[in-house]
């Protein structure tokens, strides 16, 4: 599921990672584009650098680019720059934990992303797998959220860029509003709004394996 949703020639951007370094096999979201290409779609995919740790830039695009996908690396803030120049017709992220209403958390920068998605009228969609679906969380609120060291932001790649003792706010993940998404696609279907039925069903088919 998921390469259906997208057309020949397309741009589509991602952020973070949920290829085959970070889960398994050929992962969740970049399984999607993997499809897409197998099947003789000309996708041009740009993958957000993802501050502070740079899984974008280290991961992401080196998975893309060993696969022989057309892959385009940018900076995290040129994101709305590239949806309005580069013709983006979808984005695409992994998840780390979907509430049961659709709120989906993932790696800080993902909420941002999906408010510049809707400003450009671009469809939003997360895809991961069964197993991140939180029916004990009734929304994204109840979802914790890590919060890592300052250091994270204030050095990259171990080299200091700021200066000395200035405070860090350094969340790990943030929550994307299920308003926000057009679908989430998973193993066992694509569930659109509204997701608190949708997701459930979802479920139901897949069978147990998932944690709800």
């Amino acid at each position: 599921f998921g390469a259906e949703l997208l057309q020949d020639g397309w741009g589509v951007l991602t952020h973070c990672n949920a290829g085959g370094l970070a889960t398994s096999e050929y992962g969740t979201a970049l399984a999607v584009f993997y499809a897409a290409h197998d099947a003789g779609k000309r996708l041009r995919v740009f993958a957000d650098e993802t501050r502070p740790l740079l899984q974008g830039a280290r991961l992401t695009a080196w998975e893309l680019q060993a696969n022989g996908v057309p892959v385009t690396l940018l900076c995290d803030n040129m994101a709305a720059v590239v949806m309005k120049k580069e013709n983006v017709a979808a984005v695409l992220v992994g998840a780390d934990r979907i509430a049961a209403n659709g709120d989906t958390a993932n790696k800080i920068g993902t909420y941002g992303l999906a408010i510049l998605a809707r400003a450009h009228r671009i469809p939003f969609y997360v895809l991961a797998p069964t197993s991140t679906f939180d029916f004990g969380s009734s929304n994204g609120d109840a979802i914790p959220i890590e919060y890592r060291s300052g250091e994270e932001v204030t050095h990259v790649l171990g080299k200091p860029v700021a200066p000395r003792g200035i405070r860090a706010y350094s969340p790990a993940f943030d929550v994307t509003p299920s308003e926000l998404i057009s679908a989430i696609v998973c193993e066992a279907g694509i569930a659109r709004p509204p997701f608190n039925r949708s997701l459930a069903k979802i479920a139901a088919k897949a069978g147990p394996q998932h944690d709800g």
